[in-house]
């Protein structure tokens, strides 16, 4: 879809205005008309600019979330995780931890919300995952054999997950540098 420009600070106006939105009345119930009036925008510019509610939602989860695994490469697997966990911003984290039980859920209901999410946010970060850890593979710092690291984005999926529904916290950088440590690293054979 050829979308028109809009300027990075708009951009960012209209996204902070979504994810406040979902903050506020969950997935459901946002609604195009609601961001519209929110973002002084009219509806037919935010269909044309994203396609779709679910779109927009996710690309405004995306831009809130700027971990980019693909840009990661320190020249170790250690470098790379502890790269990677530097850059989860705790403050972030706490904040959307219940936007994103809610939208979990919402994608139970939303066929179109969740191939957004797979497409948007999901696969990109795998991607650069894989990528990351196919290095690793490469400098002989990892087995290719190894039968743990097919289910690493599994384990790290898991940390987040089970961090808050265990202990009611979310996963803050200092748990998960602990995880890697405790959990990724030796069950990669680290």
């Amino acid at each position: 879809m050829a979308r028109s420009r809009l300027t990075p600070e708009r951009e960012a106006e209209l996204y902070a205005a979504v994810l406040d939105l979902l903050r506020e009345v969950g997935y459901d119930a946002l609604t195009m008309d609601a961001v519209a009036a929110r973002t002084h925008s009219s509806k037919a510019t935010l269909y044309r600019q994203w396609g779709s509610k679910a779109e927009l939602v996710v690309r405004a989860m995306r831009s809130s979330k700027p971990l980019h695994m693909d840009r990661i490469d320190t020249g170790s697997l250690r470098g790379d995780f502890l790269a990677m966990v530097s850059r989860v911003d705790d403050c972030q984290v706490e904040k959307d931890s219940a936007l994103m039980r809610g939208l979990f859920h919402a994608v139970h209901h939303n066929p179109d919300l969740h191939q957004a999410l797979r497409e948007l946010l999901v696969e990109p970060e795998i991607n650069g995952l894989h990528a990351l850890l196919q290095r690793a593979v490469d400098r002989g710092e990892i087995s290719a054999d190894g039968s743990a690291l097919k289910y690493v984005t599994h384990m790290l999926v898991g940390a987040f997950a089970a961090r808050q529904l265990i202990e009611d916290l979310p996963p803050d950088q200092a748990f998960l540098r602990d995880y890697v440590d405790a959990v990724v690293f030796p069950a990669l054979g680290v």
